[in-house]
């Protein structure tokens, strides 16, 4: 017998008590996180990629990191004095606005801030980003790097992707199996907000200008019941 095609009901109250399964669980494991470790660190990612939060996470993979709803992590440490799970905590949760996440460690915070400020890793663009440099693709046969190298260091962009470069937005044609541009054509510019077609055109021609880096903002000391603001202590 056929499938029915007919929209299935999906209850909310099924949906909301998984949700709340989460919450309640992001709530224990956080307060846990905070019993169990000495330093309490807020951050926030740039330019997020999976792949270097997993190195970050294996650099330190004595301590925790935590991505979740606000409110509840903001909640499990204590957003007044009368809620703190620890002492002063309720000073950390100020910090916790935005999209930011909880570090939990024992290491020592110089060791952490100085290892943070450090790390950067550069990829390619995604739509959304400003970018950091005009990147503009000299006029004439168009070559691998768009430009970026000499042309006797490159070769020339195979012709099978002129359509895909032109639906992109570059007037090119080809000519004798040749992708040509008639005149230069500006990708993008520094300062602008970028569109897929120029991040997909960036990532074609080996360009990168997103910069993944996690900035710390606050951390509590579990020993000195404190906080401190970072952006303060490096000034």
């Amino acid at each position: 017998m056929p499938k029915s095609k007919r929209a299935k009901v999906v209850h909310l109250t099924k949906t909301d008590k998984k949700g709340k399964e989460l919450s309640l669980k992001l709530f224990a494991n956080v307060q846990e996180a905070a019993d169990n470790f000495e330093h309490i660190f807020v951050f926030s990612v740039e330019n997020m990629r999976n792949s270097y939060l997993k190195q970050v996470r294996a650099e330190f993979a004595d301590s925790r990191f935590f991505f979740g709803k606000t409110k509840v992590m903001a909640k499990a440490l204590g957003q007044t004095p009368a809620e703190e799970h620890l002492t002063n905590l309720s000073k950390l949760t100020e910090h916790l606005t935005g999209n930011v996440g909880l570090f939990f460690t024992s290491r020592d915070p110089k060791e952490v801030i100085e290892y943070f400020a450090a790390y950067s890793e550069t990829d390619f663009a995604r739509a959304g980003v400003t970018a950091t440099q005009t990147f503009t693709i000299p006029a004439g046969v168009v070559h691998s790097r768009g430009g970026e190298l000499p042309e006797d260091d490159d070769v020339p962009l195979p012709h099978s992707v002129e359509t895909t470069v032109r639906k992109w937005g570059m007037p090119t044609r080809l000519d004798k199996g040749k992708i040509v541009l008639d005149i230069p054509y500006t990708v993008c510019k520094e300062g602008e907000v970028m569109n897929s077609h120029q991040t997909a055109l960036l990532k074609m021609f080996g360009v990168a200008m997103a910069e993944f880096k996690v900035d710390l903002t606050a951390y509590y000391s579990k020993a000195t019941e404190s906080v401190t603001e970072i952006d303060a202590m490096e000034e």
